[in-house]
C-alpha cells in the first residue's frame, strides 16, 4: 500500500480509502465486515461513510452504514488503526425527508451537533478523524449540475457559523480535521479565507468526482488542492462501475448498481458511453484489467489524497485495492490522453 499525508497533518493515509456507501443496501453487515477486514489486511487505513448512507438513501437504511461500521470497530478493537472520516448532510429538495427536518437541515450549529453526536454515537467512537460537509448550503453546482446561475434570494447559513461550530468539534476533541465535499473553487477558497481571518481550522481535503469520465477536478480545484494542501478525495473513480465495461452492449449484470438503480445515468450517457468503449478497448489492447487502468490513473495524479473505492463483492474489492501496484505506461497515458481530448468531460 503507498500512503499520503492528509492535508498539513501528521496523518498518514492510505491511497486506497475504502467507500462503504453501499453497506446496508448491496451489501449485508457480515459482507460489510468482510471487507472491513480484507481491506485493513491490505494495508488500507482510510474508511470514509456519512451519515446519510446507505445509498439510494431511504429511511429503512439511514445511518446503517455507520452502524455497520461502528460494530466492526467495536468487534476488532481497531479503532486506533483507522483514520474514520465521515459527513454531515446539507439542505436538500425533498429527497431526504427522512434525515432530521427537512425545512430546516442546513449547516447550522443545531444540525451539525446533532448530526455529529448521531455519527459518534452509530459508528461507537469518541472522536472523527476527518468531518465533511457533504454539499454546500448554498445553491451552486454540484452532483453533476452545470450552467451556474446565480440566485440573489439564496441566503445559506453563513460559512462563518458553519466554521465556527466545526471548530468547537475540533477543540472538544470530538472532531480532528475538517474537509469540504462536492465543492466548487470559490467555496474551497472563501473557507481557508475565513479560516485564516479568523483563526479556526482549515480544511484538509475535498472530496469531488474524479475518473476517466470527469476531470473537471483539474480546471480549478487541481492548483487549489496542491496551494493550500487540500488534496482530493476522488469519489465515483469508475463512474457507478462504467469504467469496468462490464455495461456496454447494453448489458445489465444481475446485482449491480445499475441494474438495479437505472435512475443513476450520470455516467451514462451516449458519450460517455463512447468513451467507456473507448478506454476499455485501450486497456485490453494493453494487456490491462480496464477497472485497474482507470483506477490506476486516479491513483497516480499529483493532487490526489486518496481514491475511494467501493465494491459490492470480494472479486471486485481484491481488484480495486490491487489498482495500487499498477503502473501505466508513457503509452497508456498517451492513449488516455487521446481519449480524453475526444470525449472531455462527458460526465460532469
Amino acid at each position: 500500500m503507498k500512503y499520503n499525508k492528509l492535508g498539513d497533518t501528521d496523518i498518514d493515509v492510505s491511497v486506497i480509502c475504502l467507500g462503504t456507501m453501499t453497506f446496508g443496501e448491496q451489501n449485508t453487515e457480515a459482507e460489510a465486515h468482510q471487507q472491513l477486514d480484507y481491506a485493513v489486511s491490505q494495508g488500507v487505513n482510510f474508511i470514509d461513510t456519512a451519515e446519510l448512507y446507505a445509498i439510494p438513501p431511504r429511511v429503512e437504511t439511514y445511518g446503517l452504514t455507520e452502524r455497520y461500521i461502528g460494530n466492526w470497530l467495536k468487534q476488532t478493537g481497531k479503532r486506533n488503526e483507522i483514520v474514520l472520516a465521515t459527513k454531515v448532510a446539507g439542505p436538500s429538495d425533498q429527497w431526504l425527508p427522512h434525515i432530521r427536518d427537512e425545512q430546516t437541515r442546513r449547516l447550522d450549529r443545531k444540525n451539525i451537533e446533532t448530526a455529529v453526536h448521531d455519527s459518534l454515537r452509530r459508528l461507537q467512537t469518541d472522536y472523527i478523524d476527518l468531518y465533511q460537509l457533504h454539499w454546500p448550503d448554498r445553491k451552486t453546482n454540484f452532483f453533476g449540475s452545470l450552467g451556474y446561475s446565480h440566485d440573489a434570494s439564496d441566503t445559506p447559513v453563513e460559512i462563518e457559523e458553519t466554521l465556527a461550530v466545526l471548530a468547537e468539534l475540533v477543540a472538544a476533541g470530538k472532531v480532528r480535521h475538517i474537509g469540504l465535499s462536492n465543492e466548487t473553487p470559490w467555496g474551497v477558497m472563501r473557507f481557508l479565507q475565513l479560516a485564516d481571518a479568523m483563526g479556526l481550522p482549515r480544511v484538509v481535503s475535498v472530496q469531488n468526482p474524479y475518473s476517466l469520465l470527469n476531470r473537471s477536478f483539474e480546471v480549478g480545484l487541481a492548483e487549489v488542492a496542491m496551494r493550500e494542501h487540500t488534496g482530493l478525495l476522488a469519489y465515483s473513480p469508475l463512474g457507478f462501475g462504467v469504467l469496468s465495461g462490464k455495461y456496454l452492449g447494453n448489458k445489465k449484470p444481475a446485482g449491480a448498481r445499475l441494474t438495479l438503480y437505472p435512475d443513476y445515468d450520470r455516467y451514462s450517457n451516449a458519450n460517455a458511453l463512447a468513451a467507456t468503449e473507448a478506454y476499455v478497448k485501450l486497456a485490453r489492447d494493453q494487456r490491462l484489467d480496464p477497472a485497474q487502468m482507470a483506477l490506476a490513473y486516479v491513483n497516480n495524479r499529483q493532487f490526489l489524497t486518496a481514491n475511494i473505492i467501493g465494491a459490492t463483492s470480494m472479486e471486485q474489492l481484491k481488484s480495486n485495492i490491487a489498482s495500487v501496484d499498477v503502473e501505466l505506461s508513457d503509452d497508456v497515458i498517451a492513449g488516455i490522453e487521446a481519449i480524453h481530448l475526444r470525449y472531455p468531460n462527458p460526465s460532469p
